[in-house]
C-alpha cells in the first residue's frame, strides 16, 4: 500500500463530514425548493421524515416538530409542496439532507409570492403609512357596508350592528367578493359610497375561506381607492389569521367581520350602564346642590329675621336713646368747655385794655427812641473817625504834596510824560509846579 504524503493531513470521517456541513450551511444555506412528497413518516417523536423529488432526482429531507407545527395541513405522499430548508449533512451518516423550515402547498407559494411582492412594492410607495390613516368612529349611526349579501359575513355583521346598536342605519354596497371581476366591483362600491357620502363609515369585509378565495382583496387598483377613500373603512376579511392587501391599506383591521362591526358600534348596554352611572352622578349632584341651596335658604332666613324692621326699629330705639345721652354729656362738656374759655378771655381782657396797652407801648417807644438816638451817635462817630482815616491817607497820596516837595509833572498835549522816550527835541511840554504851570521846549 502507498504511504500518505507527509506533507498532507489525514482527515478523520467525522472532521470530513463536519467540514462538509461547514461548506454546505455557509456556501448553500437556505433555499426554496418546489418537489413532490415521498416516504412521508411521522414518527412518535412528532418529526416528519420525507423525501421530496421531482422527475429526475430526490432528497431526503426532515422538518421537526417545533417547526411542522405551524404548517396549516398534513403532508401527504404524492403532494406538491413549496418548502424553505437549510441544506445540511447528516454528519452521523455522512448523508446530504434538508432541514426545512417552512412548507406550503405549491399553488399557494406562487400566490403567496405575487402577494409579499405586491406588499413590498406598496409599502415601499407610502400606501400603508400610518400618516394615511383616517380615524375611525366608535359609536357610528351610519354604517356602510360593502360585501356580499348572501353571504355569512353580512348576517354576522347585522347580528352584531342589531345587538350592540340597534339604533344605527346600515346601508349596503352589495358586490361579489371572489372571482375575477370581485376587485373591481369592491372599488366601484367604496367609489359609489364616497360619492353619496350617506354613511360614517365603510365595512368590507368577508367570510373565511383560502387564499385563492380571498385573492380579489389583494388587487393593487382595489388597494389604492381604499387608501384614497375620503369615507373611513375598517377591513374584516376571513379569519384572524388572514392577512390581505386590502387589510394594510385599510384605516383600520378587524380579525373578522364580527368585530369589525364592534369596532364601529358602541353597546346600548354599556351605554345604558354608562348613562345610569351618569344619572346616579347627576341625581347625586342634584342632592349636594339641594343641600348647598338649603344651608344658603337658611342662612338668608337667618339674616332676614336679623334685619325684620322690628328688630331694626328696637335697634334703633337703643341707638337713639345712647345718642340722646351722649349729646346731653357732649352739651354739658361743650358748656363747661365755654364757661372756662370765658374766664380765660375775660382775663385775657382784662390784660388787654386800651389804658394798659397804651402804657406798655409808650414805654416801648420811649425805649426804641433812646436806643435809635445811641445808635445814631455810635454811627456818626464812627463815620467821622473813617472820614479822618481816609482824609488823611488822601493828602498822603495827592500829587499836590509832593509837587510841593521841589518835584513838577510833565505834560505834553494834556498827556502825563513818564519817560525820556516819550519826548523828541523840538516838543511843548507843560511844566506843572505846586504853585502853577509853565510852559517849556525839549532841546538836545
Amino acid at each position: 500500500m502507498p504511504a500518505a504524503p507527509a506533507n498532507e493531513a489525514i482527515w478523520s470521517v467525522s472532521a470530513l463530514n463536519f467540514e462538509i456541513r461547514t461548506l454546505l450551511e455557509q456556501g448553500v444555506g437556505r433555499v426554496w425548493l418546489e418537489g413532490e412528497i415521498s416516504n412521508f413518516a411521522a414518527p412518535a417523536s412528532g418529526h416528519w421524515y420525507f423525501t421530496l423529488k421531482d422527475e429526475r432526482a430526490q432528497l431526503r429531507a426532515a422538518m421537526f416538530r417545533n417547526r411542522n407545527g405551524r404548517v396549516g395541513f398534513r403532508p401527504q405522499n404524492g403532494q406538491q409542496v413549496l418548502i424553505r430548508a437549510q441544506v445540511t449533512l447528516y454528519e452521523a451518516r455522512g448523508e446530504f439532507q434538508l432541514v426545512v423550515e417552512h412548507m406550503e402547498e405549491a399553488g399557494i407559494g406562487r400566490l403567496m409570492r405575487d402577494y409579499e411582492a405586491l406588499k413590498k412594492k406598496l409599502s415601499a410607495e407610502g400606501l400603508f403609512d400610518e400618516n394615511r390613516k383616517k380615524p375611525v368612529p366608535t359609536a357610528a349611526l351610519r354604517i356602510g357596508i360593502v360585501t356580499s349579501p348572501s353571504g355569512a359575513a353580512i348576517r354576522d355583521a347585522l347580528s352584531v350592528i342589531r345587538r350592540r346598536s340597534p339604533m344605527s342605519r346600515v346601508i349596503l354596497y352589495p358586490t361579489p367578493v371572489q372571482g375575477e371581476q370581485a376587485a373591481d366591483e369592491i372599488a366601484r362600491a367604496i367609489q359609489v359610497a364616497n360619492r353619496h357620502r350617506e354613511c360614517d363609515v365603510l365595512l368590507l369585509i368577508r367570510g373565511g375561506g383560502s387564499l385563492e378565495d380571498l385573492w380579489c382583496f389583494n388587487d393593487e387598483k382595489l388597494a389604492w381607492v381604499i387608501a384614497d377613500s375620503e369615507l373611513p373603512i375598517v377591513s374584516g376579511v376571513g379569519h384572524e389569521i388572514d392577512f390581505t392587501i386590502a387589510d394594510f391599506a385599510a384605516d383600520l383591521r378587524a380579525p373578522t367581520p364580527s368585530v369589525a362591526a364592534e369596532t364601529v358600534t358602541a353597546d346600548q348596554y354599556e351605554l345604558m350602564s354608562r348613562i345610569d352611572r351618569l344619572q346616579a352622578r347627576l341625581t347625586q349632584l342634584q342632592r349636594e346642590q339641594l343641600k348647598q341651596q338649603s344651608q344658603r335658604i337658611a342662612q338668608l332666613a337667618q339674616r332676614l329675621r336679623a334685619q325684620h324692621p322690628e328688630r331694626q326699629l328696637l335697634s334703633m330705639r337703643r341707638q337713639l336713646r345712647f345718642a340722646i345721652s351722649g349729646l346731653i354729656q357732649a352739651m354739658k362738656g361743650r358748656l363747661q368747655q365755654q364757661q372756662s374759655r370765658q374766664t380765660l378771655l375775660l382775663q385775657r381782657l382784662h390784660h388787654q385794655h386800651p389804658g394798659r396797652q397804651i402804657q406798655y407801648y409808650r414805654q416801648r417807644m420811649e425805649q426804641w427812641i433812646h436806643r435809635q438816638d445811641q445808635q445814631i451817635h455810635r454811627q456818626l462817630e464812627h463815620k467821622r473817625q473813617q472820614l479822618q482815616l481816609q482824609a488823611r491817607s488822601l493828602d498822603d497820596l495827592s500829587p499836590l504834596k509832593t509837587l510841593g516837595r521841589g518835584f513838577a509833572a510833565i505834560e505834553k498835549q494834556g498827556r502825563l510824560v513818564h519817560s525820556a522816550q516819550d519826548l523828541e527835541t523840538g516838543d511843548s511840554v507843560s511844566l506843572r509846579f505846586s504853585d502853577g504851570q509853565r510852559r517849556a521846549r525839549v532841546d538836545d
